[in-house]
Protein backbone atom coordinates (compact mmCIF):
# COMPACT_ATOMS: atom_id res chain seq x y z
CA UNK A 1 0.00 0.00 0.00
CA UNK A 2 2.92 2.28 0.65
CA UNK A 3 4.42 1.71 -2.82
CA UNK A 4 3.32 2.48 -6.32
CA UNK A 5 3.03 -1.23 -7.35
CA UNK A 6 -0.64 -1.58 -6.46
CA UNK A 7 -2.40 0.45 -9.15
CA UNK A 8 -5.62 -1.46 -8.57
CA UNK A 9 -6.02 0.19 -5.26
CA UNK A 10 -6.00 3.73 -6.68
CA UNK A 11 -9.65 3.69 -7.89
CA UNK A 12 -10.65 2.41 -4.48
CA UNK A 13 -8.79 5.24 -2.82
CA UNK A 14 -10.38 7.81 -5.08
CA UNK A 15 -13.77 6.37 -4.27
CA UNK A 16 -13.05 6.62 -0.58
CA UNK A 17 -11.85 10.18 -1.01
CA UNK A 18 -14.97 11.14 -2.89
CA UNK A 19 -17.07 9.66 -0.13
CA UNK A 20 -15.00 11.56 2.44
CA UNK A 21 -15.52 14.81 0.54
CA UNK A 22 -19.24 14.65 1.15
CA UNK A 23 -18.92 13.70 4.80
CA UNK A 24 -19.98 16.68 6.91
CA UNK A 25 -17.43 18.10 9.34
CA UNK A 26 -17.68 16.23 12.61
CA UNK A 27 -16.94 17.31 16.13
CA UNK A 28 -13.32 16.31 15.73
CA UNK A 29 -13.37 14.91 19.22
CA UNK A 30 -10.42 12.65 18.49
CA UNK A 31 -8.53 14.96 16.10
CA UNK A 32 -6.32 17.94 17.00
CA UNK A 33 -4.70 20.55 14.73
CA UNK A 34 -3.68 24.24 14.75
CA UNK A 35 -3.87 27.13 12.32
CA UNK A 36 -0.63 28.08 10.61
CA UNK A 37 0.64 31.57 9.79
CA UNK A 38 3.66 31.71 7.55
CA UNK A 39 5.61 34.35 5.65
CA UNK A 40 5.70 34.01 1.92
CA UNK A 41 8.66 31.88 0.87
CA UNK A 42 9.03 30.17 4.24
CA UNK A 43 8.02 26.65 5.33
CA UNK A 44 4.55 25.78 6.71
CA UNK A 45 4.07 22.65 8.82
CA UNK A 46 0.64 21.00 9.06
CA UNK A 47 0.00 18.49 11.83
CA UNK A 48 -2.97 16.11 12.16
CA UNK A 49 -2.90 14.39 15.56
CA UNK A 50 -5.11 11.71 17.09
CA UNK A 51 -5.77 11.83 20.83
CA UNK A 52 -6.76 8.19 21.30
CA UNK A 53 -5.44 6.20 18.41
CA UNK A 54 -7.28 3.06 17.31
CA UNK A 55 -5.12 2.52 14.20
CA UNK A 56 -7.64 4.33 12.00
CA UNK A 57 -6.41 5.83 8.72
CA UNK A 58 -5.32 9.51 8.75
CA UNK A 59 -5.21 11.59 5.62
CA UNK A 60 -4.55 15.25 4.71
CA UNK A 61 -6.41 17.14 1.95
CA UNK A 62 -5.73 20.53 0.36
CA UNK A 63 -8.33 23.34 -0.02
CA UNK A 64 -9.46 21.77 -3.31
CA UNK A 65 -10.15 18.49 -1.51
CA UNK A 66 -7.25 16.76 -3.17
CA UNK A 67 -5.47 14.22 -1.05
CA UNK A 68 -1.99 15.32 -0.11
CA UNK A 69 -1.13 12.30 2.07
CA UNK A 70 -3.02 9.12 2.78
CA UNK A 71 -1.21 7.56 5.72
CA UNK A 72 2.42 7.81 4.50
CA UNK A 73 1.55 7.77 0.80
CA UNK A 74 1.49 11.03 -1.26
CA UNK A 75 -0.93 10.81 -4.21
CA UNK A 76 -0.52 14.53 -5.04
CA UNK A 77 2.45 15.09 -7.30
CA UNK A 78 3.77 18.24 -5.60
CA UNK A 79 7.30 17.83 -4.32
CA UNK A 80 6.96 20.86 -2.01
CA UNK A 81 4.95 18.63 0.37
CA UNK A 82 7.20 16.38 2.42
CA UNK A 83 6.36 13.87 5.13
CA UNK A 84 7.86 14.95 8.44
CA UNK A 85 6.34 12.30 10.72
CA UNK A 86 3.90 9.46 10.36
CA UNK A 87 2.54 7.20 13.10
CA UNK A 88 -0.78 5.84 14.30
CA UNK A 89 -1.31 9.05 16.27
CA UNK A 90 0.13 11.77 13.97
CA UNK A 91 0.53 12.81 10.38
CA UNK A 92 2.87 15.80 10.01
CA UNK A 93 3.59 17.36 6.63
CA UNK A 94 5.76 20.34 5.62
CA UNK A 95 5.12 22.72 2.72
CA UNK A 96 8.19 24.57 1.47
CA UNK A 97 8.38 27.86 -0.45
CA UNK A 98 4.84 28.91 0.51
CA UNK A 99 3.05 31.31 -1.83
CA UNK A 100 -0.23 33.18 -1.76
CA UNK A 101 -1.87 30.40 -3.78
CA UNK A 102 -1.22 27.99 -0.92
CA UNK A 103 -3.40 29.97 1.46
CA UNK A 104 -6.71 28.37 2.58
CA UNK A 105 -8.22 25.51 4.59
CA UNK A 106 -6.49 22.11 4.83
CA UNK A 107 -8.50 19.13 6.12
CA UNK A 108 -7.48 16.35 8.47
CA UNK A 109 -9.67 13.23 8.20
CA UNK A 110 -9.82 10.18 10.41
CA UNK A 111 -11.60 7.07 9.06
CA UNK A 112 -13.51 5.97 12.12
CA UNK A 113 -17.12 5.02 12.51
CA UNK A 114 -18.48 7.57 12.00
CA UNK A 115 -15.59 9.36 10.19
CA UNK A 116 -14.14 12.54 11.73
CA UNK A 117 -12.85 15.67 10.06
CA UNK A 118 -11.24 18.92 11.22
CA UNK A 119 -9.55 21.72 9.29
CA UNK A 120 -6.56 24.02 9.74
CA UNK A 121 -6.09 27.36 8.02
CA UNK A 122 -2.85 28.48 6.43
CA UNK A 123 -2.42 32.28 6.35
CA UNK A 124 0.35 33.65 4.16
CA UNK A 125 1.95 36.97 5.09
CA UNK A 126 3.62 39.11 2.45
CA UNK A 127 6.05 41.83 3.60
CA UNK A 128 6.23 45.11 1.66
CA UNK A 129 8.19 44.81 -1.54
CA UNK A 130 9.61 48.31 -1.43
CA UNK A 131 9.74 51.10 1.12
CA UNK A 132 10.49 54.48 -0.41
CA UNK A 133 10.47 58.10 0.88
CA UNK A 134 9.79 60.83 -1.65
CA UNK A 135 10.53 64.40 -0.56
CA UNK A 136 9.03 67.47 -2.20
CA UNK A 137 12.26 69.49 -2.10
CA UNK A 138 15.77 68.18 -1.76
CA UNK A 139 16.82 71.47 -0.16
CA UNK A 140 14.38 73.52 1.88
CA UNK A 141 14.59 77.00 3.38
CA UNK A 142 13.92 77.53 7.06
CA UNK A 143 10.29 78.35 7.75
CA UNK A 144 9.00 76.41 4.73
CA UNK A 145 6.53 73.53 4.96
CA UNK A 146 7.60 70.54 2.92
CA UNK A 147 5.76 67.34 1.99
CA UNK A 148 7.20 63.85 2.43
CA UNK A 149 5.60 60.63 1.20
CA UNK A 150 6.48 57.09 2.27
CA UNK A 151 5.15 54.16 0.19
CA UNK A 152 5.05 50.48 1.20
CA UNK A 153 4.14 48.39 -1.84
CA UNK A 154 2.52 44.96 -2.28
CA UNK A 155 2.09 43.75 1.26
CA UNK A 156 -0.39 41.45 2.89
CA UNK A 157 -2.06 42.46 5.13
CA UNK A 158 -1.86 46.23 4.75
CA UNK A 159 1.04 47.84 6.60
CA UNK A 160 1.00 50.58 9.23
CA UNK A 161 3.45 53.42 8.60
CA UNK A 162 4.96 55.52 11.38
CA UNK A 163 7.04 58.69 11.07
CA UNK A 164 9.96 59.89 13.20
CA UNK A 165 12.12 63.01 13.08
CA UNK A 166 15.19 62.06 15.05
CA UNK A 167 13.72 60.44 18.17
CA UNK A 168 10.42 62.33 18.01
CA UNK A 169 7.41 60.55 16.52
CA UNK A 170 5.29 62.55 14.09
CA UNK A 171 1.80 61.98 12.70
CA UNK A 172 1.15 61.37 9.03
CA UNK A 173 -1.92 60.67 6.90
CA UNK A 174 -2.17 57.22 5.26
CA UNK A 175 -4.06 55.92 2.20
CA UNK A 176 -4.51 52.21 1.33
CA UNK A 177 -4.93 50.78 -2.18
CA UNK A 178 -5.72 47.15 -2.89
CA UNK A 179 -4.42 45.31 -5.94
CA UNK A 180 -5.75 41.76 -6.18
CA UNK A 181 -4.69 40.21 -2.84
CA UNK A 182 -2.01 42.83 -2.15
CA UNK A 183 -2.10 46.24 -0.47
CA UNK A 184 -0.12 49.38 -1.16
CA UNK A 185 -0.01 51.99 1.61
CA UNK A 186 1.14 55.60 1.18
CA UNK A 187 1.62 57.95 4.15
CA UNK A 188 1.95 61.72 3.75
CA UNK A 189 3.79 63.96 6.22
CA UNK A 190 3.73 67.77 6.23
CA UNK A 191 6.73 69.21 8.04
CA UNK A 192 7.68 72.83 8.74
CA UNK A 193 11.46 72.94 8.89
CA UNK A 194 13.85 75.19 10.79
CA UNK A 195 17.61 75.56 10.98
CA UNK A 196 17.70 73.01 13.80
CA UNK A 197 16.37 70.38 11.36
CA UNK A 198 19.36 70.58 9.04
CA UNK A 199 21.04 67.17 8.93
CA UNK A 200 18.33 65.49 11.01
CA UNK A 201 17.02 62.15 9.65
CA UNK A 202 13.33 61.67 8.88
CA UNK A 203 12.47 57.99 9.31
CA UNK A 204 9.63 55.97 7.77
CA UNK A 205 9.01 52.84 9.85
CA UNK A 206 6.75 49.92 8.92
CA UNK A 207 4.67 47.90 11.39
CA UNK A 208 3.87 44.54 9.76
CA UNK A 209 3.62 40.98 11.15
CA UNK A 210 5.81 39.62 8.37
CA UNK A 211 8.80 41.84 9.03
CA UNK A 212 10.61 43.55 11.91
CA UNK A 213 12.56 46.83 11.91
CA UNK A 214 11.84 47.61 8.30
CA UNK A 215 12.53 51.31 7.79
CA UNK A 216 14.01 53.86 5.48
CA UNK A 217 15.17 57.42 6.10
CA UNK A 218 16.09 60.69 4.43
CA UNK A 219 18.26 63.43 5.84
CA UNK A 220 16.84 66.93 5.75
CA UNK A 221 18.86 69.69 4.13
CA UNK A 222 17.74 73.11 5.35
CA UNK A 223 19.18 76.46 4.29
CA UNK A 224 19.02 79.34 6.77
CA UNK A 225 20.24 82.92 7.08
CA UNK A 226 23.34 83.74 9.14
CA UNK A 227 23.46 83.63 12.90
CA UNK A 228 25.74 86.49 14.03
CA UNK A 229 27.60 87.00 17.31
CA UNK A 230 29.97 89.77 18.45
CA UNK A 231 32.63 88.96 21.04
CA UNK A 232 35.04 91.28 22.87
CA UNK A 233 38.67 90.16 22.58
CA UNK A 234 40.22 93.05 24.54
CA UNK A 235 39.81 93.98 27.29
CA UNK A 236 38.86 90.43 28.16
CA UNK A 237 36.83 91.53 31.16
CA UNK A 238 35.95 94.78 32.81
CA UNK A 239 35.31 98.29 31.64
CA UNK A 240 36.23 100.05 28.45
CA UNK A 241 38.16 103.13 29.63
CA UNK A 242 39.45 106.21 27.93
CA UNK A 243 42.89 105.79 26.45
CA UNK A 244 42.70 101.99 26.35
CA UNK A 245 42.30 99.79 23.23
CA UNK A 246 39.20 97.84 22.20
CA UNK A 247 39.09 94.81 19.88
CA UNK A 248 35.87 93.14 18.68
CA UNK A 249 35.39 89.99 16.58
CA UNK A 250 32.30 89.10 14.56
CA UNK A 251 31.43 85.46 13.86
CA UNK A 252 28.63 84.29 11.58
CA UNK A 253 27.28 80.83 10.77
CA UNK A 254 24.69 80.00 8.13
CA UNK A 255 23.83 77.70 5.25
CA UNK A 256 25.30 78.52 2.85
CA UNK A 257 28.21 80.02 4.77
CA UNK A 258 28.00 83.87 4.77
CA UNK A 259 30.34 85.53 2.30
CA UNK A 260 29.50 89.19 2.94
CA UNK A 261 30.33 90.62 6.38
CA UNK A 262 30.70 94.28 7.33
CA UNK A 263 30.89 96.65 10.32
CA UNK A 264 28.93 99.89 10.72
CA UNK A 265 28.01 102.37 13.41
CA UNK A 266 24.28 102.72 14.07
CA UNK A 267 22.88 106.24 13.65
CA UNK A 268 26.31 107.77 13.13
CA UNK A 269 29.42 107.61 10.99
CA UNK A 270 32.24 105.25 11.78
CA UNK A 271 35.12 107.16 13.53
CA UNK A 272 38.14 107.65 11.32
CA UNK A 273 40.55 106.08 13.81
CA UNK A 274 38.58 102.80 13.83
CA UNK A 275 40.38 100.01 11.96
CA UNK A 276 38.22 97.24 10.40
CA UNK A 277 40.03 94.13 9.20
CA UNK A 278 37.69 91.44 7.92
CA UNK A 279 35.61 90.32 10.86
CA UNK A 280 37.66 92.32 13.42
CA UNK A 281 37.16 95.89 14.62
CA UNK A 282 39.98 97.70 16.49
CA UNK A 283 40.05 101.04 18.33
CA UNK A 284 43.58 101.61 19.65
CA UNK A 285 42.83 104.68 21.80
CA UNK A 286 39.31 104.98 23.16
CA UNK A 287 37.69 108.32 23.87
CA UNK A 288 34.17 109.31 24.76
CA UNK A 289 33.36 110.38 21.21
CA UNK A 290 33.47 106.65 20.35
CA UNK A 291 30.35 105.97 22.44
CA UNK A 292 27.58 104.35 20.42
CA UNK A 293 26.28 101.09 18.93
CA UNK A 294 28.48 99.13 16.54
CA UNK A 295 26.78 96.56 14.30
CA UNK A 296 28.14 93.56 12.44
CA UNK A 297 26.03 92.46 9.46
CA UNK A 298 26.35 89.16 7.58
CA UNK A 299 24.37 87.86 4.61
CA UNK A 300 24.05 84.81 2.39
CA UNK A 301 21.65 83.59 -0.30
CA UNK A 302 18.83 83.17 2.23
CA UNK A 303 18.94 86.53 3.99
CA UNK A 304 20.75 89.01 6.22
CA UNK A 305 21.29 89.08 10.00
CA UNK A 306 23.17 91.32 12.43
CA UNK A 307 24.43 91.59 15.99
CA UNK A 308 25.01 94.84 17.95
CA UNK A 309 27.66 95.90 20.46
CA UNK A 310 26.95 98.95 22.63
CA UNK A 311 30.13 100.83 23.57
CA UNK A 312 30.33 103.15 26.57
CA UNK A 313 33.73 104.67 27.37
CA UNK A 314 34.41 105.32 31.06
CA UNK A 315 36.86 107.74 32.67
CA UNK A 316 40.50 106.66 32.84
CA UNK A 317 41.58 105.03 36.10
CA UNK A 318 43.02 107.30 38.83
CA UNK A 319 46.06 106.16 40.81
CA UNK A 320 46.34 106.95 44.58
CA UNK A 321 49.93 106.43 45.93
CA UNK A 322 50.05 104.00 48.87
CA UNK A 323 51.16 105.31 52.31
CA UNK A 324 54.81 104.54 53.09
CA UNK A 325 54.43 104.41 56.90
CA UNK A 326 51.73 103.74 59.38
CA UNK A 327 50.19 106.94 60.76
CA UNK A 328 49.79 106.94 64.56
CA UNK A 329 48.26 109.84 66.54
CA UNK A 330 49.05 110.08 70.30
CA UNK A 331 47.55 112.74 72.56
CA UNK A 332 48.86 113.31 76.14
CA UNK A 333 47.41 115.97 78.52
CA UNK A 334 49.52 116.50 81.71
CA UNK A 335 47.67 117.78 84.79
CA UNK A 336 49.60 119.16 87.84
CA UNK A 337 47.82 119.34 91.21
CA UNK A 338 49.29 120.47 94.56
CA UNK A 339 50.86 117.54 96.41
CA UNK A 340 49.93 115.12 93.57
CA UNK A 341 51.81 113.59 90.63
CA UNK A 342 51.05 114.12 86.95
CA UNK A 343 48.90 111.49 85.14
CA UNK A 344 48.90 110.53 81.48
CA UNK A 345 45.97 109.07 79.57
CA UNK A 346 46.59 106.23 77.02
CA UNK A 347 47.28 107.44 73.46
CA UNK A 348 44.49 107.32 70.85
CA UNK A 349 45.64 105.49 67.66
CA UNK A 350 44.13 105.89 64.24
CA UNK A 351 45.23 103.98 61.12
CA UNK A 352 43.63 104.20 57.71
CA UNK A 353 45.02 102.43 54.63
CA UNK A 354 43.65 103.85 51.37
CA UNK A 355 43.79 101.75 48.20
CA UNK A 356 46.96 102.11 46.16
CA UNK A 357 45.07 102.87 42.92
CA UNK A 358 41.70 102.62 41.26
CA UNK A 359 42.83 99.31 39.67
CA UNK A 360 42.77 97.69 43.15
CA UNK A 361 39.02 98.20 43.21
CA UNK A 362 36.54 96.01 41.32
CA UNK A 363 37.62 96.55 37.71
CA UNK A 364 34.27 95.42 36.42
CA UNK A 365 32.05 97.89 38.29
CA UNK A 366 32.76 101.66 38.28
CA UNK A 367 29.99 102.50 40.73
CA UNK A 368 31.39 100.05 43.31
CA UNK A 369 34.86 101.59 42.88
CA UNK A 370 33.63 105.11 43.52
CA UNK A 371 31.54 103.96 46.47
CA UNK A 372 34.64 102.33 47.99
CA UNK A 373 36.67 105.54 47.67
CA UNK A 374 33.92 107.61 49.29
CA UNK A 375 33.58 105.06 52.10
CA UNK A 376 37.34 105.22 52.79
CA UNK A 377 37.23 109.05 52.99
CA UNK A 378 34.24 108.90 55.34
CA UNK A 379 36.06 106.44 57.62
CA UNK A 380 39.07 108.81 57.85
CA UNK A 381 36.80 111.80 58.72
CA UNK A 382 34.99 109.83 61.40
CA UNK A 383 38.28 108.74 63.01
CA UNK A 384 39.58 112.32 63.18
CA UNK A 385 36.32 113.69 64.60
CA UNK A 386 36.17 110.92 67.17
CA UNK A 387 39.74 111.66 68.33
CA UNK A 388 39.04 115.38 68.73
CA UNK A 389 35.87 114.73 70.73
CA UNK A 390 37.73 112.32 73.01
CA UNK A 391 40.46 114.90 73.73
CA UNK A 392 37.91 117.65 74.53
CA UNK A 393 35.97 115.40 76.90
CA UNK A 394 39.13 114.32 78.66
CA UNK A 395 40.29 117.98 79.11
CA UNK A 396 36.92 118.99 80.61
CA UNK A 397 37.05 116.10 83.10
CA UNK A 398 40.53 117.11 84.23
CA UNK A 399 39.44 120.74 84.68
CA UNK A 400 36.47 119.72 86.83
CA UNK A 401 38.73 117.60 89.05
CA UNK A 402 41.14 120.51 89.62
CA UNK A 403 38.35 122.97 90.48
CA UNK A 404 36.79 120.53 92.89
CA UNK A 405 39.99 120.01 94.82
CA UNK A 406 40.63 123.77 95.03
CA UNK A 407 37.20 124.62 96.52
CA UNK A 408 37.42 121.72 98.94
CA UNK A 409 40.68 123.05 100.48
CA UNK A 410 39.44 126.67 101.03
CA UNK A 411 36.17 125.77 102.75
CA UNK A 412 35.84 125.87 106.75
CA UNK A 413 36.80 127.94 109.87
CA UNK A 414 39.87 130.26 109.97
CA UNK A 415 41.85 130.22 113.25
CA UNK A 416 44.13 133.14 114.55
CA UNK A 417 46.38 133.77 117.67
CA UNK A 418 44.50 136.83 118.96
CA UNK A 419 42.62 134.93 121.73
CA UNK A 420 45.55 132.90 122.91
CA UNK A 421 45.80 133.01 126.78
CA UNK A 422 42.23 134.14 127.48
CA UNK A 423 40.82 130.73 128.12
CA UNK A 424 41.52 130.88 131.94
CA UNK A 425 40.29 134.48 132.57
CA UNK A 426 37.51 135.12 135.18
CA UNK A 427 35.69 137.68 133.16
CA UNK A 428 35.74 139.27 129.79
CA UNK A 429 37.84 142.25 130.73
CA UNK A 430 40.50 140.08 132.22
CA UNK A 431 40.42 137.87 129.13
CA UNK A 432 41.00 140.81 126.87
CA UNK A 433 43.86 142.03 128.98
CA UNK A 434 45.44 138.56 129.25
CA UNK A 435 44.85 137.66 125.64
CA UNK A 436 47.94 137.05 123.69
CA UNK A 437 46.56 139.26 121.09
CA UNK A 438 45.66 142.11 123.39
CA UNK A 439 46.79 145.64 123.06
CA UNK A 440 49.93 144.99 125.06
CA UNK A 441 51.09 142.46 122.61
CA UNK A 442 49.71 143.93 119.42
CA UNK A 443 53.10 144.26 117.96
CA UNK A 444 53.54 140.51 118.32
CA UNK A 445 50.29 139.54 116.61
CA UNK A 446 50.84 137.56 113.47
CA UNK A 447 48.42 135.79 111.28
CA UNK A 448 49.25 132.71 109.28
CA UNK A 449 47.43 131.51 106.33
CA UNK A 450 47.73 128.08 105.18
Amino acid sequence: MAGGGAPGLLPLLLLLLSAAAIIPRGDGQNLVTEDVTVVEGDVATISCRVKNSDDSVIQLLNPNRQTIYFRDFRPLKDSRFQLVNFSNSELRVSLTNVSISDEGRYFCQLYTDPPQEIYTTITVLVPPRNLVIDIEKETAVEGEEIELNCTAMASRPATTIRWFKGNKELTGKSEVERWSDMYTVTSQLLLKVGREDDGVPVICLVDHPAVKDLQTQRYLEVMYKPQVRVSQNYPLQGLTREGEPLELTCTAFGKPQPTDMRWLRVDDEMPQHVVVSGSNLLISNLNKTDNGTYRCEASNAVGKSHADYMLFVYDPPTTIPPPTTTTTTTTTIPTTITDTTATTEPAVHGFTQLPNSAEELDYGDLSDSRAGEEGAIRSVDHAVVGGVVAVVVFAMLCLLIILGRYFARHKGTYFTHEAKGADDAADADTAIINAEGGQNNSEEKKEYFI
